[in-house]
């Protein structure tokens, strides 16, 4: 499990970035995608430059992005074993290093 150190606009850049990144690898123009996604070009060109957008938008890119797959996962239920508190995560008994 591991514990990402972003805000929720870091991550919110981050993610246009990366959409951004997979357009580009589509070899779509921010027109080309706002044309096939159903979503205005203000709103792409929005979304790449600030990472606002609504979920809605969002999920239409992703979708035109084949990327869509990713959101089903997005909430899952988590095992048990998963399902571990900060405090459990930052406190650690394990031993580093044993004596021979």
């Amino acid at each position: 499990m591991s514990l990402i150190l972003m805000t929720p606009q870091e991550m919110a850049l981050h993610i246009a970035k990366l959409a951004q990144t997979k357009r580009l690898a589509h070899n779509f123009s921010q027109k080309t995608l706002s044309e096939r996604s159903g979503v205005s070009f203000g709103v792409i060109k929005k979304f790449e430059r600030t990472g606002r957008i609504s979920l809605e938008s969002l999920l239409k890119i992703a979708m035109t992005l084949n990327a869509f797959d990713a959101f089903y996962e997005l909430f899952k239920a988590a095992s048990p074993e998963q399902l571990r508190s900060l405090d459990e995560l930052l406190k650690d008994d394990t031993r580093k290093r044993g004596r021979m």
